[in-house]
């Protein structure tokens, strides 16, 4: 018996086909077309038409668009994410004599999958995933799905920022989300896919003062208000890790369960902790609304709500109010010596604390153009209070971030310039974690070891949940011969962010190699996202495992990324206390001949 289909003529039976696919799209194109509509229509023209007349060395097709975007589809998901990242670096070229406000920025979306081909006519769910993705891209940016990921992670050189799964209508799974970063580097501290991170726990041997606070929501006219609701998770979440009995979800790993679609107990039990603190920041001019609730994940309930309208003003006096109630809701007996501890210095006003908060959202991207535009923003916050422990210290980190990837303009002034900014903030503000961190790192690549390792054993005396300076201390442990207790270290910082970014990887990697345990040390770095600045490890592991074929590939791979590397200028920057671990590295390298 014949199926009906079988009757039809070829041309009308639907073929499968397997392709990458491509939404491209202009960013406030609307906005754009009120300010100019004939030079806006020409403008974008334009560019489509660079797209047509690019797209065909990228063995891709340009199939349609609806005046301000674009879809295209591909053979291959590294020539989609090729011809996006091109296409990006272009579009930025034209747009650098021209005014912000008349920029051409398009974002871009690429995923893989199957569509149904009925002569010129194409469809399926893989089409509508892609142009759900390209909504997630930062203007000037390319997003891709997980399967897009798996298939080009290993075969082009880019980083990946991981932005959680995602959930799209009228799709009935979660589809990961990933940005590109055209510099795998500006990518080490964002979060990362880690299939096999921490697995699901029985709920009767989870803590009962593990808590997660969840990104609170933002209601209101101006988006640009979110820093509101943005300062206010993170300095309850940074409140709560002072506190020595919690165990507190690092705060990267907490944003990624900012999709309202998802339970604040799913995240809980997923993160694998009991409780979860989440809520809603409305502000209306002078005032301000927070709405929040505490649940008890194990029990499947809200233990605590409540809604305060304030002046926005008293934001910090809030912020301590709810922080109290939350320790007080869960439990816990703190010593009042310790409550009083959580208070951060406030800035004179409220000015100061949005520039910061601001900057923040700049700086954890981790592009050199972010950075830059973070460090004008502590520096706004410093002209409205100079004596801002916070925007010190934040400020510190730009310094550190322009000399760890060759960023900044006086190289030999840079880490001088984060360490009298980090000193300056502990003064003003001893009782801040983070002033101590950034003075940890100052001092590791001073080479000043146990300067160091004091500053960060006293930031993690007063913050003992931070997980990103918990890799900061590990690598300044393994650097100062100290590989053992690193990893230890690194291990506990994972549980606590786990969506942990590759620097903790590239951290865990250094430590086993250290302690010439070539072999996990090699596995630790093919788990990274994009492992560009682990291959040195790679190289030299296989190097000392006598694996030299694949030494050498990796030593090609280190030149490709790094055209000007210098093993001797290697050898001297490396901030080890024992010769015998530098010399330990270099030989590895030798052998893999570079």
């Amino acid at each position: 018996m014949h199926s009906a289909i079988s009757h039809q003529p070829p041309e009308h039976q639907h073929k499968r086909r397997l392709v990458a696919l491509v939404f491209a799209d202009v960013v406030s194109f609307s906005s754009l077309m009120g300010m100019d509509e004939i030079g806006t229509t020409i403008a974008v023209d334009e560019r489509l038409a660079m797209f047509r007349r690019e797209i065909g060395k990228y063995s891709g097709e340009f199939r349609s668009s609806a005046g301000d975007n674009a879809f295209m589809i591909f053979e291959s998901g590294v020539d989609a994410v090729s011809f996006a990242v091109d296409m990006q670096k272009a579009l930025a070229r034209l747009n650098e004599d021209l005014p912000e406000d008349r920029q051409i920025r398009f974002r871009f979306g690429v995923n893989i999958g199957e569509i149904l081909v009925r002569g010129d006519e194409i469809t399926g769910d893989s089409i509508n995933i892609a142009s759900r993705i390209e909504a997630f891209a930062n203007p000037g940016q390319v997003c891709i799905s997980g399967a897009v990921y798996d298939h080009v992670s290993n075969k082009l050189g880019y980083g990946y920022e991981y932005l959680g799964g995602q959930r799209f209508k009228n799709i009935n799974r979660a589809i990961d989300v990933f940005q590109v970063h055209e510099n795998p580097t500006s990518a080490a501290m964002t979060p990362g896919l880690r299939r096999d991170r921490v697995p699901a726990l029985d709920f009767q041997d989870v803590s009962n003062h593990s808590i997660v606070v969840l990104p609170f929501g933002f209601q209101g006219s101006d988006q640009n208000d979110q820093w509101f609701a943005d300062g206010l998770t993170e300095d309850v979440t940074t409140s709560l890790s002072r506190f020595h009995q919690f165990f507190v979800i690092a705060r990267g790993s907490a944003y990624l369960y900012r999709d309202p679609g998802r339970s604040p107990s799913e995240a809980a039990r997923e993160l694998g902790v009991r409780y979860a603190v989440g809520g809603t920041v409305r502000k209306a001019g002078s005032r301000i609304r927070i709405t929040i609730q505490l649940l008890d994940a194990l029990q499947d309930r809200t233990i605590w709500g409540e809604q305060y309208n304030r002046d926005i003003e008293d934001l910090f006096d809030l912020q301590d109010e709810i922080t109290q109630i939350i320790v007080s809701a869960t439990a816990t007996q703190i010593e009042a010596t310790e409550c009083e501890r959580i208070r951060l210095l406030p800035p004179t006003n409220l000015k100061a604390y949005g520039f910061v908060l601001q900057g923040h959202r700049h700086i954890n991207r981790y592009t050199q153009t972010d950075v830059r535009e973070a460090r004008t923003l502590y520096d706004a916050a410093l002209s409205c209070d100079a004596s801002y422990a916070r925007a010190l210290a934040a400020k510190s980190r730009t310094f550190n971030l322009d000399w760890r990837y060759d960023w900044a303009e006086n190289a030999d002034t840079a880490l001088d310039e984060a360490l009298a900014l980090a000193l300056r903030a502990i003064d003003l503000d001893p009782s801040d974690a983070r002033g101590y961190g950034e003075l940890g790192y100052a001092h590791l690549y001073r080479k000043e070891h146990d300067a160091a390792i004091r500053a960060y054993e006293r930031a993690r005396k007063l913050n003992p949940n931070d997980a990103d300076l918990m890799s900061d201390m590990a690598d300044a442990l393994a650097h100062s011969g100290r590989s053992e207790e690193a990893i230890e270290l690194l291990q506990k910082a994972m549980r606590l962010n786990p969506f942990y970014p590759d620097q903790y990887i590239w951290h865990l990697g250094g430590a086993y190699f250290n302690l010439k345990r070539y072999e996990e040390a090699i596995k630790c770095i093919q788990e990274m996202q994009n492992p560009t600045e682990g291959r040195r490890i790679l190289a030299a592991s296989y190097g000392h495992l006598g694996r030299l074929e694949e030494a050498r590939r990796e030593a090609a791979r280190v030149r490709a990324a790094h055209p000007n590397f210098s093993l001797d200028r290697w050898g001297a920057v490396q901030p080890d206390r024992n010769p015998e671990d530098v010399t330990h590295f270099v030989e590895g390298l030798k052998r893999a001949g570079l």
